[in-house]
Parts: structure tokens; C-alpha cells; sequence
């Protein structure tokens, strides 16, 4: 698979990058957190990171006075396993480069998705990149297994927390995995284990030989 920048034109459907925001307080707070044993970690709303300068800032001028989380995902992972996509865009900046695996909501076909369709960029580390609501994403890919991955996620308040309650499904809610969160497992994920929907046809990416 190739890698692409985020700062290629091919980065231009799926999202783009984002300055001016001042993010050294945020990467060095972030840095402060340890790395998981194995795998990885995320957690929707951490308080230390919400209490810095730049938390008013991805609430003001990146959600236009939305109410905002800002939490983490970190780790190490090589794998694609799921995607899910959100009715809004996420923002997402790590303190390493790391990679994110994406697809369209558009190529999702008959309720399913195939792999094939997916796209491997690079973010280099303190970049700012928006990633759209119709662009399919997970976990993000360590591109160094020693220092891992430490990627700050920022969405309206509320996502990704516990799912809401429902009687009726409608259109795409049988894929509702979390709150705000629409999930497409593989097979081979351990969310399929956990009774996600298997919506991921084709190979189970997994980029540990091409970084």
C-alpha cells in the first residue's frame, strides 16, 4: 500500500490541514501520558488536556462555538480492523507522525465496504488535520513501534460515549456502535468478536512491512 502525505492533493477529499492553532502545550502534555502496555488506548474527554489555552480554540474557531472534548488515542497498531465516521468532522494531531488508514462514506456499497478502497496517509507530528464527517477512519498507525502513537481527537461533546437507547433502527443505525460513532468492523477485529457489524469485506489491512 502506499503511503501518502497529508500535505498531497490526494489528502483533499478525506480532509486538510489546519494552522495557526497554538498546539505546543497540547503535544507536551500529551507526551506526559504513558504509552498502554500492548495495543491501544483512547479516552473521549481527558480533563488535563481540556484545562490548556487551546482547548477555547478548537471550541471557538475549529466547531464555531460548538461544545467540544478534546481526549486521545495511543498506542501502537499497525492494522485497519474497523472504520467508523461520525455526522461531523474530528480533528486530530499526534506528537509522532503516525498514519491514517481512510475510505468515503460514498464507497460504502450495500451496507458493506471494500478494502480495497482504502488509503494510507502520513500526518507529521504537530500537524492539525481535520478529517471530514463523510471520510471513514479508526485507530491511527504507529510509524515507529518504540515511540508508538499519541493522536489528540477533538469532536462535539458527547461522541463516542456510550450508545444511546433505541426501539426502531432506521437507515444506518444498525451500525451505531457508540454515541455520534457509526462503526464498519472486519471479521478479524475484535469488535466483530463483541457483536460489531461485519461491514469490511477483502484484506484486513495491515501496514507493519511498509513503515
Amino acid at each position: 500500500m502506499e503511503i501518502t502525505s497529508v500535505f498531497d492533493k490526494e489528502f483533499a477529499p478525506y480532509g486538510r490541514v489546519h494552522e495557526g492553532y497554538e498546539l505546543s502545550g497540547l503535544l507536551a502534555a500529551m507526551d506526559a501520558i504513558p504509552l498502554p502496555e500492548e495495543g491501544t488506548a483512547y479516552q473521549p474527554s481527558i480533563e488535563s488536556l481540556e484545562a490548556l489555552p487551546v482547548f477555547c480554540q478548537f471550541e471557538g474557531n475549529a466547531y464555531g462555538g460548538m461544545p467540544v472534548q478534546l481526549g486521545m488515542c495511543w498506542g501502537r497498531n499497525t492494522k485497519l480492523n474497523c472504520l467508523e465516521y461520525h455526522r461531523d468532522s474530528e480533528f486530530n494531531v499526534g506528537t509522532e507522525d503516525f498514519i491514517l488508514l481512510l475510505a468515503k462514506q460514498e464507497e460504502i456499497v450495500d451496507g458493506a465496504l471494500d478494502t480495497a478502497k482504502v488509503k494510507a496517509f502520513r500526518v507529521p507530528a504537530g500537524a492539525l488535520v481535520e478529517v471530514y464527517a463523510t471520510t471513514l477512519h479508526y485507530a491511527p498507525c504507529h510509524t515507529d513501534p518504540v515511540k508508538g502513537f499519541r493522536v489528540a481527537v477533538v469532536l462535539p461533546r458527547g461522541a463516542n460515549t456510550a450508545r444511546p437507547e433505541f426501539t426502531e433502527e432506521y437507515g444506518d443505525s444498525k451500525l451505531l456502535w457508540a454515541r455520534n460513532k457509526w462503526l464498519l468492523a472486519h471479521a478479524d477485529s475484535a469488535e466483530a468478536k463483541q457483536g460489531a457489524v461485519v461491514a469490511l469485506t477483502g484484506e484486513n489491512i495491515d501496514i507493519k512491512d511498509q513503515i
